[in-house]
């Protein structure tokens, strides 16, 4: 545990002008673990393995207890036969994808560079604005986000979404191509001119995407221009 749970935040106006907390109490909880149900325990445990690090802390026939830091758990599994398959999860109310975040735009591009060569591609990926981020799809569906914050700086990043004109007409943000990203930064591009420039839409992707949404609820990001 740490002092964050005990952090007080202020009143701060919404997008609206009203005035919202984040809490009924007024202390501030952090997150701490998702959890997810399958029938495929084993293939799950090795997919966040070498997708986010994590490694069993305790497994049993019915689940396991996963984690990549000093907590004892970041991922809770349920396993067993009677959770079954949704073939219209994609359409139905429900969480889209956690997300794990790296340090630099550089070390993300690594991590998927390794993860390319195992096999292990994402479905989608979009330069958010506030993050470059690559979305993988784990062996039940689940997407799991990989991201890094192209101002390596949450205070930084959290004012641009505020007040940013370019993010508030399109918060989703273009899409990208991961291996072009990988191939600009191998070739000496710094973080800062790959988010400039996949943000400006000069990194399509090669491949069609898949978001894991029904095709109505998709609308393709617009192409950005941008002043960073």
């Amino acid at each position: 545990m740490t002092d964050d749970l005990t952090t007080r935040l202020p009143e701060t106006p919404d997008l609206t002008g009203r005035a919202v907390t984040a809490s009924a109490s007024g202390t501030i909880p952090t997150i701490h673990h998702f959890n997810i149900k399958t029938n495929r325990l084993d293939d799950l445990i090795d997919f966040y393995g070498k997708v986010a690090g994590m490694v069993p802390n305790f497994r049993w026939e019915g689940g396991a207890f996963l984690s990549n830091d000093a907590a004892n758990h970041r991922l809770a599994i349920l396993s067993g036969p009677q959770f079954i398959d949704d073939p219209e999860r994609p359409s139905h109310v429900g969480l889209h994808h956690s997300a794990f975040e790296f340090s630099t735009v550089s070390q993300l591009l690594d991590h998927f560079a390794a993860l390319r060569e195992i096999g292990i591609v994402p479905s989608f990926s979009l330069n958010h604005g506030l993050t470059t981020s690559f979305y993988y799809k784990d062996p039940d569906s689940n997407f799991v986000e990989l991201q890094a914050d192209n101002f390596g700086d949450w205070e930084k990043s959290t004012e641009f979404i505020r007040t940013s004109p370019q993010f508030a007409k399109d918060p989703i943000g273009p899409l990208v191509d991961p291996g072009a990203l990988y191939d600009a930064k191998r070739s000496g591009m710094s973080d800062v001119e790959l988010h400039r420039r996949s943000y400006a839409g000069e990194f399509p992707p090669s491949e069609e995407p898949d978001f894991g949404l029904p095709p109505e609820a998709v609308a393709p990001p617009a192409a950005a221009t941008s002043e960073l």
